[in-house]
């Protein structure tokens, strides 16, 4: 499995394309905006885009969805059910931070825990982390030890949880009983900013570390 990180939008979210590197299928997980670069990216490794996944669905992360699958002809898969309603919120989303291109959509496939999506021959386990968004997935490639972890982690802090139905304890509950589980080793992409590993936040995370209270 291999991948490129893609910022894209004024927010600077972490779109990422993951692709297979035996098939050369690929998925792009967060398109949030900015479609040119993320074309530019495909074209670049040659691949060939079959899905959109999304962690959730805040405009940053979801804002080009149904451009995105409509330009490739692909079906979208995720987030969880749970966040259909800020699917619902786009177009007031649209008008207050100002994504022109931002449209409606609806996903293929809702994900839960336990479900797992393909990327050619890989396989990318579901891990359904409610807190910051009450449907927020998180995407772990085993066999590289890599998670797409969205707004749930971050180097240093965790997500808002000051949004519509976001929840502070729960969001501490997916990391620290949905993520860190899977190891100290695990290295992560989040939403925004620069990557880490589950062990380096257990270690240092000020909000869901160790010897956080």
């Amino acid at each position: 499995m291999q991948y490129q990180i893609i910022p894209v939008t004024p927010f600077q979210q972490n779109c990422t394309l993951f692709w297979c590197d035996q098939t050369k299928e690929a998925a792009v997980v967060d398109p949030g905006g900015d479609i040119e670069l993320i074309v530019q990216a495909i074209e670049h490794h040659g691949v060939k885009l079959t899905k959109v996944l999304l962690t959730h669905a805040h405009i940053d992360h979801a804002g080009a969805t149904k451009a995105v699958a409509e330009k490739f002809e692909v079906p979208i898969e995720g987030p969880h059910k749970e966040d259909k309603f800020w699917i619902d919120l786009i177009p007031e989303q649209k008008t207050r931070f100002g994504f022109a291109h931002a449209e409606f959509f609806e996903p293929t496939r809702w994900l839960a825990q336990g479900d797992t999506v393909t990327v050619g021959k890989e396989t990318l386990d579901v891990y359904f982390c409610p807190g910051h968004t009450p449907g927020h997935v998180v995407f772990y490639h085993k066999g590289s030890e890599l998670a797409q972890v969205g707004d749930v982690l971050f180097k240093g802090s965790i997500g808002r949880t000051d949004f519509p139905r976001g929840d502070h304890a729960t969001l501490i509950r997916s990391i620290r009983e949905n993520l860190f589980p899977l190891g100290d080793q695990v290295r992560f992409i989040p939403g925004h900013g620069p990557m880490s590993t589950f062990g380096e936040e257990r270690r240092s995370n000020p909000f869901v570390g160790d010897h956080a209270r």
